[in-house]
């Protein structure tokens, strides 16, 4: 499991013009099945995306396509997180461990 912390850079005035096709591939790896949540920081910051079910190698591909990494708008920030336990509703989570 992955949490990408999506972090504006000094280029983050491009930002508007590149949001809908950002928007565009974050549906993709939705789509896909590998991204679960994502959402805002706070204070804009910048985003965030829970990942799983991929390599972090894939998942770093994935994030070189990603229009706002490729602009250089946002720095992708990609933390590994080894689950251990979880809540019933969320029992599927564990599932993805062996990625």
């Amino acid at each position: 499991m992955f949490i990408v912390f999506l972090r504006f850079s000094a280029r983050r005035d491009q930002a508007g013009q590149l949001m809908q096709a950002h928007k565009d591939w974050l549906q993709r790896g939705f789509d896909d099945g590998v991204f679960l949540l994502a959402g805002s920081l706070q204070l804009q910051a910048g985003g965030m995306i829970l990942a799983c079910g991929l390599t972090q190698a894939q998942l770093e591909e994935r994030l070189s396509s990603d229009p706002f990494v490729a602009q250089d708008v946002v720095q992708a920030e990609i933390v590994a997180v080894a689950l251990a336990k979880a809540d019933p509703r969320l029992a599927f989570l564990l599932a993805n461990m062996d990625r």
